[in-house]
């Protein structure tokens, strides 16, 4: 926040969504500013559409009167949009501004026929979702993408990704928001983009563990990726490549030749398509982490042998995790997150973690399952859109 009286716009914005200020009066408080310039800011927000006057509140005087009107952030005044790639399908939404999902769309987008074509595709399901949900493309203020990839989030393009090829430095927030202009002939918006298990760890934390400082969510899909978020924020490292666990090194996979092109990593030894390779080998038909998670469901015996295993082997590397970041919850997500799995880390976690590092931890699977990449995408826009230090520039962007 800004200096005391020197409060500006953004940050009376913060303080009502936050729920700490939330009548004139307690805005006043909070900040030092003047009733009227209180007023004042929060007469823009009004007439942006951005605030809006609720119930009565408490009593701000002393000296008793009238309850206070409540300020409310008012979420129907704009929607997201959001989309979540897997290697071989994709999830689409229209969300609020407060996470609820008003349209979803899941189909076959293939991730190897580049981003041209799986971008342009995006732009025309988010065209079709903004109808079905009854809301038009004027109403968008922003588009978030999870990716199955290491992102530099200061270009919002992907580096050296391993199981996307064809993608590495490709301009994808600059495809996609062509692609929703020629879908929809509506203005560009902002494209945030992100890694598939950062944007996960994000919804997660927010819905289910708000109070959480320390989170840390690993999917075990196709590849093997984790996200972590540490004091309500997203950790990304130097440039995007904090949570890149599959490439760690293990001595059970030193012959495995991963896709990265290095031999030994422990995706190579213990992602869905890791575990599918070797159901294939015995005759089991089964190709990627999907079909690994079917089998789990039917409840095939050598898929689960095999989860429980590979599940042991990123355990012991969650070893290391847990003692580094000591985090209150580790949440197990992606095709292989069921209960042979879960089993398997939990034996060697407990086993190889120092008891200190453990005494707090809850080890937990995804509450909210396949839509997870597709809330945290949609926060992670909302919260970008709405920091305190781009409101100002955004309603002088629309004259106010």
């Amino acid at each position: 926040m800004s200096a005391r009286g020197q409060t500006g716009v953004g940050e009376l914005l913060g303080l009502v969504r936050s729920g700490r200020a939330v009548t004139r009066g307690a805005l006043q408080q909070a900040t030092g500013l003047s009733r009227a310039t209180v007023g004042q800011r929060l007469d823009r927000l009004f007439r942006a559409g951005w605030l809006r006057e609720g119930a009565g509140g408490p009593v701000d005087s002393p000296l008793g009167g009238r309850p206070s009107i409540t300020l409310e952030f008012d979420d129907a005044h704009a929607v997201v949009l959001a989309a979540d790639l897997e290697t071989r399908h994709a999830r689409a939404a229209v969300l609020s501004l407060t996470g609820e999902i008003l349209a979803e769309h899941t189909g076959t987008l293939v991730i190897e026929d580049g981003p041209d074509a799986v971008l342009g595709e995006l732009g025309r399901w988010f065209a079709e979702l903004l109808e079905k949900a009854g809301h038009r493309a004027e109403e968008v203020c922003g588009i978030g993408l999870a990716v199955p990839g290491p992102v530099d989030t200061e270009t919002g393009r992907v580096v050296q990704p391993p199981i996307m090829p064809g993608w590495d430095g490709y301009d994808i927030a600059g495809r996609l928001a062509r692609a929703f202009t020629e879908a929809t002939d509506a203005a560009p918006v902002p494209v945030l983009v992100d890694n598939d298990a950062n944007l996960m760890a994000y919804g997660e934390q927010r819905t289910a563990f708000p109070d959480c400082s320390a989170f840390v969510l690993v999917k075990v899909s196709t590849g093997i990726g984790a996200g972590v978020v540490v004091g309500g924020s997203i950790y990304r490292g130097i440039d995007g490549g904090a949570g890149d666990i599959g490439h760690i090194r293990v001595p059970a996979g030193a012959d495995a030749l991963c896709r990265c092109g290095s031999y030994g990593c422990l995706a190579a030894v213990a992602s869905g398509r890791a575990v599918a390779r070797r159901l294939a080998e015995s005759g089991v038909p089964a190709a990627s982490g999907a079909d690994v998670r079917d089998l789990l469901a039917s409840g095939d015996p050598g898929a689960a042998a095999l989860a429980r295993e590979a599940g042991r082997q990123v355990g012991d590397v969650l070893a290391t995790v847990v003692t580094l970041l000591n985090p209150g919850v580790l949440m197990i997500a992606g095709d292989l997150a069921g209960t042979p799995f879960l089993t398997g880390v939990r034996e060697l976690l407990y086993q190889r973690a120092l008891p200190r590092s453990t005494a707090h931890l809850d080890v937990v699977t995804s509450r909210l399952g396949e839509r997870a990449g597709l809330v945290g995408a949609g926060a992670l826009v909302v919260e970008h859109l709405y920091a305190p230090e781009r409101v100002e520039e955004r309603l002088l962007a629309m004259g106010l």
